[in-house]
């Protein structure tokens, strides 16, 4: 009978991408098969997140939920990775001793042979090394299983935002090699991937050598934006996303890309975390509101239409009111669609753990409904905005709720509901939105046939 592992994924999408990986590396390695439960499992791996607040305490109740099941089969193996055992390491063994291994992001591909090391030993492995890039070239090939895959190009961040834990959990910023990159994403295309999403913490600031075409040869420096055109050129790949970008590289270049690159979706997800220069200067972000609204501006030039979401931070240190103030009219004034809200949550390690925090809880509340209220307002009106049109979107498959229906991603990141036959499944269609509902669009296919128009 096959053996099984469970895997919780915790965090973002680089732990959603890191937690694909595992289960690719497992496959391979101990032809473990995923399953939904833990009670089903051979092996339990949780990836975890340390960038909330009590994210570590989060994780000790988790275990604390699986343990029964370690005392009733002994041979079960249990893992915890990502950046809460980064932070925790060996602590996390010392407190739950019934964990077999413990592994960091850049030591997920070690996995298997600390899983063998702590069968033969019998003693709890750790590893929470910083091996760069070594991760990616231990990697399996991956499996597809949809239209769509994430591609990560970098890994870590050498920001240091006073508030953020990821450059301690992550280590400093590696980037990939270009021809790794490029390899990755045309075996992806080979095997009926039509859309890729390029990961990175801060995705553009990735930077590589690369082969003159100059007469005069040699190696140049590539940046993101030739990357990001040299990935349009792969045949088969029809629409390219990145996330997440950092104001700081969004270079004049990357703005054109929106302008050259019709394969580019018309969506850039940019965070801001404040609309007040003080507590920007405070969060150590490198850029002022100012430099923002640039970008922004630049980049709805280049493409008309596009879509622009963020990130927000309320109630960080010493946040005023007046600030909040200014970052309430910010998020009005560059319309910004579906984002993402956050009240500040003081991370051990980081500068801002020392700062004086005397804002009420009820308050930074108060200013996170206000702020996400407003943000849901624009975001249901551009919705709004959308019916009666056409939209060019990418059947994911089949709806949640409704079986009969099927699920499409338009360019601006929404799920068009529509009724349509499963071969549709991994292709491009037209579809005219016809409505808009709490979570979701409805629409209907303008053309039965897949669009298979190059993007």
């Amino acid at each position: 009978m096959a053996r099984k592992v469970y895997i919780r994924t915790f965090g973002c999408q680089m732990n959603e991408y890191d937690s694909a990986k595992i289960a690719d590396l497992l496959g391979a390695a101990e032809h473990l098969e995923p399953v939904a439960t833990p009670e089903e499992a051979d092996v339990i791996v949780f990836n975890t997140c340390s960038v909330r607040e009590k994210a570590q305490e989060k994780v000790f109740a988790d275990l604390g939920r699986i343990a029964p099941l370690k005392r009733t089969n002994p041979n079960l193996m249990i893992a915890i990775g990502g950046c809460v055992a980064s932070q925790e390491g060996r602590a996390i063994v010392a407190r739950a001793p019934y964990v077999d291994v413990v592994f960091g992001p850049q030591t997920l591909h070690r996995l298997p042979e600390l899983l063998a090391q702590r069968r033969a030993s019998g003693l709890a492995q750790v590893d929470i090394s910083f091996p760069e890039i070594e991760k990616f070239d231990r990697m399996p090939a991956p499996r597809v299983t949809r239209a769509t895959a994430f591609v990560s190009i970098m890994e870590g961040c050498s920001k240091y935002c006073s508030y953020c834990v990821v450059p301690y959990t992550r280590g400093d910023e590696i980037y990939r090699p270009f021809d790794d990159v490029i390899a990755e994403v045309a075996a992806l295309a080979a095997r009926g991937v039509k859309e890729v999403n390029l990961l990175g913490q801060n995705v553009n600031a990735w930077r590589a050598p690369i082969e003159s075409v100059s007469a005069a040869g040699g190696r140049v420096e590539a940046d993101f934006a030739e990357l990001l055109a040299c990935v349009s050129e792969i045949d088969g790949i029809e629409r390219i996303r990145y996330t997440t970008s950092h104001p700081r590289e969004f270079t004049q270049r990357l703005v054109d890309a929106h302008t050259s690159l019709p394969k580019l979706a018309a969506h850039v997800h940019l965070p801001v975390q404040s609309g007040s220069d003080r507590v920007l200067a405070t969060m150590k972000r490198g850029y002022t509101v100012l430099e923002y609204r640039s970008i922004a501006r630049r980049l709805r030039a280049a493409r008309p239409g596009i879509s622009l979401s963020s990130d927000f931070i309320v109630g960080f240190p010493g946040e005023t009111e007046a600030d909040f103030e200014a970052t309430l009219r910010l998020a009005e004034e560059l319309n910004f669609d579906q984002s993402y809200c956050f009240v500040y949550s003081r991370r051990p390690g980081t500068a801002a753990a020392e700062f004086a925090d005397d804002t009420p809880q009820a308050v930074k509340l108060d200013r996170l409904y206000r702020l996400q209220g407003r943000i849901d307002a624009q975001a249901r009106a551009i919705s709004e905005a959308m019916i009666g049109s056409a939209q060019r979107a990418l059947v994911e498959g089949v709806a949640r709720r409704h079986s009969g229906d099927l699920a499409a991603r338009t360019e601006n990141n929404r799920i068009v509901n529509f009724p349509g036959e499963a071969r549709l499944i991994g292709q491009f269609v037209e579809l005219r939105i016809d409505a808009v509902l709490a979570h979701t669009l409805r629409g209907e296919a303008i053309a039965r046939e897949p669009d298979a128009r190059a993007a």
